[in-house]
């Protein structure tokens, strides 16, 4: 059975001018109940983790600055939202999210959170909407609780995942791939394990035969235990945020072909869904919908 993390925290009301990146956590899970392609049963609720796996990503010091809401005024503006109580308690549960789903991929091969990819959360520090790395909390999760020797994440946000790079710089247990825009925000890019940096307005083609050249080499060699797959729609044309140029059906044959690769290599998978920021919210549920749909078309 397909297992989906969502919380109601997930739609956090934020002050105004903030709310728009959060009206898919709502509006996304009623789609999928609407059409069909779930039913609740297949979602399950996430609570607060244990601190011990949020500390295994993100140094202590930081993390109990986030508690605190002690962050200086600096630290704050990265961000992007204004920080509050609720703000952190919501990143917390979606972690838990993760780490939950994490459980139900190694069962049933495949799992996702409705939230999540929050990449850009250093280890020491949050950027760019996120304060925690979810996938990084839950790749040290499986090497230290489930005692998997190699994960991959594979990172297809528009934007780079620095945050995740910087956190497994110095850790050959995970490996980072990250295929984002060039001239994307983070103007300053860390180094992952493989960086594949595109130009702008790169359409479906470009973008597909690069990932399908990519993927199953990087799979053959890594030979990983597990997938981590961030599953970003902010690649489609129409996003605020975004500079390529893929089309909603591009962005689907990327999610199939990626779900299809982890069933071809026999690997467990767990989705997070990352940005979107087009101005049609129509497009941005769609092409995240697409996504929920393959994975029950493929998996079960």
């Amino acid at each position: 059975m397909l297992k989906i993390a969502y919380h109601p925290i997930y739609k956090h009301p934020l002050p105004e001018g903030h709310r728009f990146p959060m009206i898919k956590y709502e509006l996304l899970p009623e789609q999928l109940l609407y059409e069909g392609t779930c039913n609740p049963s297949n979602f399950f609720k996430p609570d607060r983790p244990d601190e011990t796996h949020i500390l295994r990503a993100h140094k202590k010091h930081y993390f109990e600055s986030l508690k605190g809401l002690s962050l200086d005024a600096r630290a704050i503006r990265k961000i992007g939202f204004p920080l509050s109580k609720a703000l952190v308690e919501r990143e917390v549960i979606i972690a838990d999210g993760t780490l939950k789903a994490c459980d139900y991929a190694l069962k049933f091969g495949i799992a996702m959170n409705i939230a999540g990819g929050t990449h850009h959360a250093y280890s020491d520090r949050a950027e760019a909407f996120c304060l925690l790395n979810d996938q990084a909390i839950g790749a040290r999760y499986l090497i230290n609780e489930k005692g998997l020797k190699n994960v991959l994440i594979v990172d297809l946000d528009v934007h780079q995942g620095n945050g995740t790079a910087e956190i497994f710089k110095n850790d050959s247990t995970v490996f980072t791939f990250s295929m984002h825009g060039r001239s994307n925000y983070p103007f300053k890019k860390e180094e992952s394990d493989l960086d594949i940096a595109l130009e702008p307005k790169t359409d479906d083609k470009t973008y597909l035969t690069t990932l399908k050249h990519i993927l199953p080499k990087l799979i053959e060699e890594q030979k990983p235990d597990f997938i981590f797959y961030l599953s970003g729609v902010d690649v489609v044309a129409s996003d605020k945020l975004g500079t390529l140029g893929l089309t909603i059906q591009g962005c689907k044959e990327r999610d199939r072909f990626v779900l299809q690769t982890c069933i071809d290599y026999g690997l467990p998978v767990m989705c997070s869904m990352g940005g979107g920021y087009s101005p049609d919210i129509k497009v941005i549920i769609e092409a995240h919908a697409n996504t929920f749909r393959l994975a029950q078309d493929l998996f079960f």
